[in-house]
């Protein structure tokens, strides 16, 4: 089975251009829908005229649509007609065509160079786009490594941040990812972020009642949000875990911003170290029946993705440290160390 590896940096951002560029003809409609009309009409009402008038062309509809077309751009593709009416034509089409099209088409050529220019609105219009991605809340120290470690893993996501002047930004607006500035208390935020098609929310300020509170507004948006947030206190962390449902709940540490990427991309992170400046993360995995992992051993499974498996959960009954030979069938819960992209990876295997 082919592996879904992260898509490279240059097929990334021409997802984002497309998208941009999809928002920003949303965006003129109009003017291009007047355009269109304009055609058409013209096209239509010249062929009737040529055909009272005797002209040999254009011979069809569909012909005289493209006359007119090219009458706009001052390119006629037919001799000059001698009615009088018909030589109206000629001189007006240019005018009343690039008339209703000139002032959105140099709009929007400038828009569509000038992508940071265009201010709030065209985040949120930018944002409007996504879905099943992940919205980040707060975009200081944590929220930009959590920001730079979904980037790297290829997730899509959308960042909240009440200020907009933050020294941080900048990275995300070069990864051509929409920022918001607002209050993620404020259920328009949160909506105008995409919350209610999110799968993951990623709640990183420096304030743990503040947190808080935006993680229950956002699980009144989507009760189905996968909810991530910083608390500073273990305990309490551990308590707002079972108290209010939260995904998972991380103190703040060196190790915060692998385990905040990797929960938000849908993994199931235990426990964090660093061996040697390497950031190596205990996941436990629930073996699909669609998963490439079947019918491999342990060995091979660990030898091929560099990973170590540590624990296998079948049924009742655990083995730590399972041998190499064991044979991985559907439902088996593993136990494995390993990077965040190895991780990733695994879990995309998972539910190929």
């Amino acid at each position: 089975m082919k592996v879904t590896r992260r898509p490279p940096r240059w097929l990334r951002s021409l997802t984002a251009n497309v998208r941009d560029t999809v928002v920003l003809l949303r965006q003129f409609s109009g003017p291009l829908t007047a355009f269109s009309i304009t055609v058409l009409l013209g096209g239509g009402l010249y062929f009737v005229l040529a055909r009272h008038a005797g002209e040999a062309r254009p011979t069809s509809l569909v012909e005289s649509v493209y006359l007119v077309l090219s009458l706009i751009f001052l390119q006629a593709g037919i001799a000059f007609p001698s009615a009088w009416y018909l030589q109206i034509f000629f001189f007006m089409m240019p005018v009343v065509g690039l008339g209703s099209l000139a002032q959105g088409a140099a709009d929007f050529g400038v828009l569509l160079f000038n992508r940071r220019a265009r201010g709030e609105a065209w985040q949120v219009a930018v944002a409007e786009t996504y879905s099943n991605h992940v919205v980040i809340v707060g975009m200081g120290h944590l929220g930009f490594r959590v920001a730079r470690a979904l980037h790297e893993l290829g997730e899509n996501f959308v960042i909240i941040e009440q200020n907009p002047e933050a020294a941080l930004i900048s990275h995300a607006h070069d990864w051509q990812v929409p920022v918001l500035n607002g209050d993620s208390l404020k259920h328009d935020v949160l909506k105008e972020a995409g919350v209610e098609r999110a799968k993951t929310i990623v709640i990183c300020t420096s304030d743990d009642t503040i947190n808080l509170q935006i993680a229950i507004h956002a699980r009144a948006v989507n009760p189905n949000i996968r909810t991530i947030i910083r608390l500073f206190d273990d305990e309490f962390a551990r308590e707002v875990r079972n108290a209010f449902g939260i995904t998972a709940a991380y103190s703040a540490s060196a190790l915060a911003a692998p385990a905040f990427a990797a929960a938000a991309a849908g993994l199931e992170v235990l426990q964090s170290i660093t061996l040697n400046g390497r950031v190596l993360n205990m996941s436990q995995l629930t073996l699909t029946p669609k998963s490439a992992l079947l019918g491999k051993t342990v060995g091979q499974v660990e030898q091929q993705y560099d990973i170590s498996l540590v624990l296998l959960l079948r049924g009742k009954e655990a083995d730590l440290h399972p041998n190499h030979t064991t044979t991985l069938k559907a439902g088996d819960r593993i136990t494995v160390f390993a990077d965040v992209n190895t991780l990733h990876r695994l879990n995309q295997l998972n539910v190929a």
